[in-house]
């Protein structure tokens, strides 16, 4: 892709998945990183999340491509300390171009006890969690005068919900449909600053999200015949699930050059699970 070389990408949820897989690809790109991961697991949630481990292998994964990275353990609920580990990779590298906000979570299965919670977990994170990341990085990029991009990790959900009363469920598609919201609105008004922002709405990726015992249940649940949050979720192309890097070379192309005149899009990467 043209355009990437000497550039810098914020990215959350880089420890493992869609994170560290566009961090791999743009740093292939000639791209500096300035990753992020909560490296902990969250309570309220059935499966676990990233580890330092995972983020010091993404570290080594960017360093093999022979570019910089700055790795920094943060929670996107608490813009502090999002904040600070932004600030610290911009301090070092001196520009921002490309913000992924891409961390995000769901909890499969049953319904907890704490429905309340399971629903201020999910909007947190990946509705609130994304506002914190963009205003991060946003006076940053603003600032540099070079314009950039911003991608928004939504999901098929946040196009069409699946039938749900679970509150994580329910959490799950309304947060992912309200990043719409927020990317149209700061396509708007940053357009005349040649800063782009889209969302990418991948159907199912293989990573630790999705490949763990919690969501093998409901697949085999699924396959079985019964009802659960994952037996409509049929994709038209004969693929269960994407893999990281299928999104990754997507968004290598929506931060790009070749895609300066891409704004306020919502782009389906999901095997034509919408037309199903």
């Amino acid at each position: 892709m043209s355009g990437l070389e000497g550039h810098v990408a914020f990215i959350t949820g880089a420890a493992r998945g869609q994170g560290r897989a566009h961090a791999v690809r743009l740093a292939r790109e000639g791209v500096d990183i300035i990753a992020v991961d909560i490296c902990e697991d969250i309570a309220s949630m059935t499966y676990p999340n990233a580890s330092e481990d995972d983020l010091a292998e993404t570290v080594r994964l960017v360093e093999k491509e022979d570019r910089r990275i700055i790795a920094r353990k943060a929670d996107v609920r608490d813009f502090a300390a999002l904040s600070a580990a932004f600030e610290e990779g911009f301090a070092e590298f001196g520009r921002v171009d490309i913000v992924l906000a891409n961390a995000g979570i769901i909890r499969m299965g049953s319904e907890s006890e704490d429905f309340l919670n399971d629903w201020n977990d999910v909007i947190d994170t990946n509705l609130t969690g994304v506002f914190h990341t963009v205003r991060a990085a946003l006076p940053a990029l603003r600032e540099g005068g070079r314009g950039g991009s911003i991608v928004i990790t939504s999901s098929t959900a946040g196009l069409k919900a699946s039938a749900s009363l679970h509150a994580s469920g329910m959490a799950y598609a309304s947060a992912k449909r309200g990043l719409v919201a927020l990317m149209q609105g700061l396509a708007s008004y940053l357009a005349p600053e040649w800063i782009r922002v889209n969302t990418i709405h991948p159907t199912g990726v293989a990573s630790g999200m999705t490949m763990n015992e919690a969501m093998a249940k409901l697949f085999e649940e699924a396959s079985a015949g019964g009802a659960n949050s994952i037996s409509g979720m049929q994709n038209a192309l004969p693929i269960e699930m994407l893999q990281p890097e299928d999104v990754a070379n997507a968004v290598a192309f929506l931060v790009s050059e070749e895609a300066k005149f891409i704004t306020g899009t919502e782009w389906a990467l999901d095997a034509g699970f919408m037309v199903r």
